[in-house]
């Protein structure tokens, strides 16, 4: 059954369930919209459901800063209140306000 509504927003601080990295959400897809080459190099026993809303991240752990595609079912909401500090966040995003990022430019 296919989930039509997202649960996490643009700008919504995330973490990862189980991998130590957070991000913030920069677009979202309905449903799995990436390569079946990515999805089939995701070892089975933990591939997501491809039904659900995935998310497009500005990522970062301590070692690196990087973009990740992650399902909704490996997401939870961040609210440590720290920024992230992934470099490409301004040029999307205004300033880190009460725990998110607003919008500051028009996404298609």
């Amino acid at each position: 059954m296919l989930k039509t509504r997202a649960k996490y927003h643009l700008g919504q601080v995330v973490r990862h369930r189980k991998h130590p990295f957070r991000g913030v959400v920069f677009d979202v897809d309905a449903m799995f919209n990436n390569t079946e080459e990515w999805y089939e190099s995701i070892p089975e026993d933990s591939r997501p459901a491809k039904d659900q809303p995935f998310y497009h991240l500005l990522a970062e752990n301590d070692q690196s800063y990087y973009v990740a595609y992650v399902s909704e079912q490996n997401l939870i909401a961040d609210y440590s209140g720290r920024p992230v500090d992934h470099p490409e966040i301004e040029e999307i995003f205004g300033p880190f306000e009460d725990g998110q990022y607003p919008l500051h430019v028009q996404l298609n």
